[in-house]
């Protein structure tokens, strides 16, 4: 039988045979070294979009409303960040954070929509 090695540490590794970690704070610490280079960005980016959605559900709890682009940017909506885009049949074009939508209209207005689940 081989005796396999924890990843982090190094230590014999006991129980079942696709085990990897001697326990859970090595698997973390390994999982955590391993994701790191890109979990900054995830997570800013993950922070940006749930900034947006709760703007969008703040400013819209009734499904469908509308606000000005002011408003929005006053609460610190960021534009560049949403997770979809839906184009209608006939062209018009919604920008979705998850299930918050927004409807650039004419004059810098919004119109704020949700999304059935």
């Amino acid at each position: 039988m081989d005796t396999k090695t924890c990843l982090e540490c190094g230590e014999t590794v006991k129980g079942r045979v696709d085990k990897k970690f001697c326990n859970d704070a090595c698997r973390n610490t390994y999982n955590n070294k391993f994701n790191k280079d890109s979990v900054n960005l995830i997570r800013n980016i993950n922070n940006r979009l749930r900034k947006n959605w709760r703007i969008l559900q703040q400013l819209n709890p009734d499904k469908k409303t509308k606000s000005t682009k002011a408003k929005l940017v006053q609460l610190g909506f960021d534009f560049n960040y949403f997770t979809s885009i839906y184009t209608t049949k006939v062209g018009t074009v919604y920008y979705f954070v998850y299930d918050q939508g927004y409807l650039p209209l004419e004059n810098n207005y919004y119109a704020l929509v949700r999304r059935d689940k």
